[in-house]
């Protein structure tokens, strides 16, 4: 039975375990990593010695925010609600054990000079990582002034990920403290490449020296997660006072469904991820792209699909007949491309309908649509390239396409998408033909048929509307 008078969590009261030192530095202290990497973290045998450190990752967080305060009010623990179809489970998580501002610089330092220091992670979203095809975008205005600020004082504050990280390992070559290992957890295609070119890039512009002790001391781990996390409600956090007794601000709600699948090397070890169900492969791309296509993929399109059809959540999308044979459709385009086997890819598709439908989970889709201009292209371009290339018409994924501009134009789900300022004005302001037109240039997709079939697939959907 729960108390009268609801409590906070404490470890002094005997919620969760002591804090751990202090050995994995993690960016983006979001729903995602307290469900996905600091889950797995808390799980495993050897749990009391790998303590995380995390920071907020934008800098409007400078102000500590919510989460940070909500934390460091209760020893950094939170209650986790996994949401089963038939029942729920709320467990402490114990493995944060320090919450910090993204503008807490001098921290951040510190953290980086310790030698204890093994791993860093992030979760920050594909946009934070400004990359281009070579490395960061160094025509960013960000950018640029963090470029600035670290070559006259490389211990200066700095607000963009790749020049904070660029801060921290200039900080850890100072202090002489040793190798460690680098773990992007976005859903971006070769996530450690991507992450090692845009930090190379900026600490070339800052000192080649450092680039080079980077290229040498620095291993860059490429990982593919999943687990579906919803933002916790009103109504999610008044079910843990009513199960447990325990005020949570910082309550976060996720699905029983969890995977994580690593590629690189821990030159200063890393927990025991495997023991609580990680993989740890020689190659991560197969399993990369069978998310990012079958389950992101889809995601996108009842994301901006379903939400003109004036559905609001996954589970609404997913047992949509009309929805689902959309998805469907892009499934058999997808899946395609894939090297693992065929049976394990229907099974995947199997279990990702059993997840979508699950009854307790809400994934609203005006969530999922945020970040289209980031999302969009590495989600969806390859596959409808090949279909196009092997003289198929590609019809799921410019389906998906046609949604997106559909999205942008203002239909559906609001548009929340800090990196398409530019192209959201230029589709408004034009016909839909030249909306098509200018999105499709986004995607560098030059093809006259993908072109028509756009633009069919756009109208259709705005007489859905």
């Amino acid at each position: 039975m729960p108390n009268e008078l609801p409590r906070r969590l404490s470890r002094s009261i005997g919620d969760g375990r002591p804090p751990a030192p202090v050995r994995i530095l993690h960016v983006g202290l979001g729903n995602f990593f307290r469900a996905h990497q600091a889950w797995y973290t808390d799980r495993v045998d050897d749990a009391g010695e790998w303590g995380i450190a995390a920071f907020a990752g934008r800098s409007h967080e400078d102000g500590r925010g919510e989460i940070v305060e909500a934390m460091s009010g209760q020893d950094c623990l939170y209650t986790l609600v996994t949401k089963y179809p038939d029942r729920l489970t709320a467990d402490v998580i114990s493995s944060v054990v320090a919450v910090h501002g993204a503008g807490e610089h001098d921290a951040w330092l510190r953290y980086f000079a310790s030698p204890d220091l093994a791993l860093v992670t992030l979760t920050v979203t594909e946009a934070a990582y400004l990359h281009t095809s070579t490395g960061t975008d160094l025509t960013n205005t960000a950018v640029q002034q963090d470029i600035r600020a670290l070559r006259r004082d490389v211990r200066a504050p700095v607000g963009t990920v790749p020049a904070r990280l660029v801060a921290g390992l200039a900080a850890r070559r100072a202090a002489a403290a040793g190798p460690l290992a680098v773990v992007p957890c976005d859903n971006l295609p070769s996530n450690g490449r991507v992450a090692a070119n845009v930090v190379t890039s900026v600490a070339e512009q800052v000192d080649g020296d450092l680039a080079r002790w980077i290229e040498r001391e620095v291993s860059w781990v490429t990982s593919m997660v999943d687990r579906i996390t919803p933002r916790p409600t009103a109504a999610d956090r008044a079910q843990v006072l009513h199960d447990t007794g325990v005020a949570d601000p910082a309550v976060v709600v996720s699905e029983p469904f969890s995977e994580w699948t690593l590629q690189g090397r821990f030159p200063a070890g890393r927990p025991e991820w495997t023991r609580a169900g990680a993989r740890v492969v020689d190659d991560v791309t197969p399993y990369e792209q069978r998310k990012l296509w079958l389950l992101n993929g889809a995601h996108s399109l009842l994301a901006y699909a379903g939400s003109i059809l004036g559905l609001e959540t996954v589970d609404q999308a997913a047992g949509d007949p009309l929805c689902r044979g959309w998805v469907e459709q892009w499934w058999d385009e997808a899946a395609r491309g894939l090297t693992l086997p065929g049976g394990e890819i229907t099974a995947y598709r199997e279990a990702l309908l059993r997840r979508w439908e699950n009854p307790r989970m809400s994934h609203r889709l005006a969530q999922i649509a945020m970040d289209g201009s980031q999302k969009v292209p590495v989600r969806v371009s390859e596959t409808l390239r090949r279909e196009r290339t092997e003289r198929r018409s590609g019809e799921g994924a410019a389906r998906i396409v046609a949604a997106w501009v559909c999205h942008l134009r203002g239909l559906g789900a609001p548009v929340d998408d800090k990196g398409a300022d530019r192209l959201v004005r230029t589709v408004r302001a034009s016909s839909l033909e030249h909306a098509v037109a200018t999105v499709l240039a986004y995607l560098e997709m030059d093809d006259p048929f993908v072109a028509v079939t756009v633009d069919r697939l756009a109208h259709d959907l705005s007489t859905r509307h």
